[in-house]
């Protein structure tokens, strides 16, 4: 008689066989065969001489992304969230101040994460879709004097790309480090860490690059090393510490590295043959071809009567469209019906644009003409066929 209580799951009799879809949503993106044959790369150690020239590869192909020389560059264990949470839990002591500007639900929720760790959070808000002046932003930092100030350049929620020129200065005239969330931006449009002044800017591996979700880059500047290394307290996060992450990416100048955790061999293998398509298309090159594709895919839907969230149009993010949820159709059911009758992917809001809006990512390798074709050719088919209420 078995002494085991539970049976063998008669689900796992037969193999799972993944559905091939349009994933036009705001990620994650689809994987072209190059990134996913990379990553069914056999396994090797997270210690072995090999890994760590992968690794040394991908910290470059991050720098030529953000355009940094920070040495202090890495991929995250994770994703964009863990990301998130490695530049607060290392730049934030409790007590310290951050101000955060939130037009979207990355900075309620980089909010979120800093109070949890003690931090003294402020906030400066604006309306889902609008951004802040540099004029704002001077006056929040002159008033309130933080340590760091968080900033989503891309903000997928609400479909907002914001101005980031002068901003870094301004942070650094108070005294105060700036902190960048590129997840959804980083490869669709023009970002430069360095001249930008920008101390800590994060990513995440299933946007732009269209490698799996699990690996997140970021990178310090020596300024958020300053702080992060001349701490009074430990991290609250072991497996995020920056002491730690820096030496397993030999980013610190010691001799030798020392294990920290099992890094996630295969998702490397795929990021640095995604950072490896970025540069050989060229950054200015994928910057121009996502404002194109994306002014087209506008102009396309603004042809068929429906109207952008977003009005600035200098503001809005190339990579994700967010479109004003036509009146009298449930979002939902133009969602679904675009899954089950075309096989494609979009996604209604999220945070403060849930309800208001239905959200397109046309990210790396979807974001072409082609797609936005099949988009506006679902949009219109959704129009005709989905229950329109006559209120």
């Amino acid at each position: 008689m078995s002494s085991l209580s539970v049976p063998k799951p008669a689900c796992l009799n037969k193999p799972f066989v993944a559905p091939h879809r349009f994933m036009f949503g705001p990620g994650p993106s689809n994987v072209p065969p190059r990134i996913l044959e990379a990553g069914a790369n056999p396994i090797i150690g997270h210690m072995h001489p090999e890994m760590f020239e992968i690794m040394s590869d991908i910290k470059s192909g991050i720098q030529y992304a953000f355009q940094t020389q920070n040495n202090l560059t890495f991929a995250v264990s994770g994703t964009g969230h863990t990301a998130m949470e490695c530049a607060l839990f290392n730049a934030l002591e409790p007590g310290d101040g951050v101000l955060v500007a939130v037009n979207g639900i990355w900075g309620e929720r980089a909010a979120d994460m800093a109070e949890r760790i003690g931090a003294k959070v402020n906030t400066i808000s604006a309306p889902p879709g609008g951004c802040f002046t540099n004029d704002e932003i001077k006056k929040a930092l002159s008033k309130h004097r933080p340590a760091l100030m968080f900033l989503a350049h891309g903000e997928s929620s609400t479909g907002v790309l914001h101005a980031l020129d002068g901003i870094g200065d301004l942070c650094h005239q108070y005294g105060c480090l700036l902190l960048v969330d590129c997840v959804a931006s980083m490869g669709g449009a023009p970002l430069y860490m360095d001249k930008q002044g920008i101390d800590i800017l994060y990513t995440g591996s299933q946007k732009v690059l269209n490698a799996p979700p699990g690996s997140a880059p970021i990178s310090f500047s020596p300024r958020a090393c300053q702080k992060a290394f001349n701490r009074r307290t430990k991290p609250v996060s072991f497996f995020l510490d920056l002491a730690w992450l820096a030496n397993y990416w030999g980013c610190d100048d010691k001799p030798a590295r020392t294990y920290h955790h099992t890094g996630p061999v295969s998702a490397f293998y795929s990021l640095r043959e995604a950072l490896r398509m970025l540069a050989e298309e060229g950054l200015e090159e994928s910057w121009e071809r996502h404002r194109t594709v994306a002014e087209y895919f506008h102009s396309g839907l603004e042809d068929m009567g429906l109207k952008l969230f977003v009005k600035d149009k200098s503001s809005r993010l190339p990579t994700v469209t967010t479109i004003l949820a036509p009146p009298g159709y449930d979002w939902k059911e133009i969602t679904s019906f675009i899954m089950k009758t075309h096989n494609v992917e979009v996604s209604g809001g999220l945070g403060p644009s849930a309800g208001l809006v239905l959200r397109v990512g046309l990210m790396g390798c979807n974001s072409r003409r082609a797609s936005v074709d099949m988009v506006l050719s679902a949009f219109r088919d959704a129009l005709q066929h989905c229950h329109k209420s006559k209120v």
